[in-house]
């Protein structure tokens, strides 16, 4: 055989291969088009709904958090201070944010606890998977109740959502607002991770081999956690 022949007919062998895998043009495009709907087609609809929840509270939160700026910065009156408003008297010393950090850390805490309950989930058992979940939601009251005692210690020192003797009337609009709709996040939060553990814990899903229920409460509290980041960066630390 001709090797010449030989290698002109590899070539075309691979020419038309590269053809086959990575056309171009509309046929390209036609392709590319399909396969990413046959991969939200492998989606499930609970899934699919929970981002669009929070797409949709993303958009919320960010207008929350755009108007605050807004107002922070236009304000003619004098702001208060966050880490004197938000310190805590411990042994006759002021310590700034002692409560709000201790808070972010139980929240951070809990993804970390949400994630490994849906990595066992993931593994087919149920036992910690539930363990995991409840911690969580214990982790996910521990913070709301502790921001029940921060608003607590806001409003006995006179700070109102229409009033704020220490400085600008805003500051109280704008905490209650964004913190008590983050807090109302979390304490479903817990009902809904309570509920999905109680029923781990049963084998009620176990029946049927899907937990993919776990991963969708794990997505809504990771986007919960997620949100407080941005609230303690933007209220508490500027």
């Amino acid at each position: 055989m001709d090797p010449s022949s030989s290698k002109a007919g590899l070539t075309e062998t691979r020419t038309e291969a590269a053809h086959v895998t990575a056309p171009g043009g509309w046929q390209g495009l036609h392709r590319d088009w399909t396969s990413d709907k046959d991969a939200f087609k492998r989606v499930s609809w609970g899934k699919t709904m929970m981002w669009i929840f929070l797409l949709s509270d993303t958009f919320v939160f960010s207008c929350f958090l755009i108007g605050y700026m807004a107002v922070r910065m236009s304000t003619t009156a004098p702001w208060p201070v966050t880490s004197e408003v938000f310190a805590l008297t411990i042994a006759g010393h002021s310590i700034p944010l002692i409560l709000i950090a201790i808070m972010t850390f139980i929240l951070i805490s809990s993804s970390g606890t949400m994630a490994m309950a849906v990595n066992f989930a993931c593994r087919r058992k149920p036992g910690p998977t539930a363990v995991l979940m409840l911690l969580t939601a214990l982790l996910g009251a521990t913070f709301v109740g502790m921001q029940a005692f921060e608003w607590s210690k806001l409003i006995a020192e006179g700070i109102r959502p229409w009033g704020n003797p220490e400085g600008a009337a805003q500051f109280g609009a704008s905490f209650f607002m964004i913190t008590g709709f983050h807090g109302l996040h979390v304490s479903v939060g817990v009902i809904y991770l309570g509920t999905v553990a109680f029923k781990v814990a049963l084998g009620h899903y176990a029946s049927r081999g899907d937990y993919q229920i776990v991963e969708i409460a794990g997505l809504y509290w990771h986007f919960v956690d997620l949100v407080w980041v941005f609230i303690f960066a933007f209220f508490y630390l500027w």
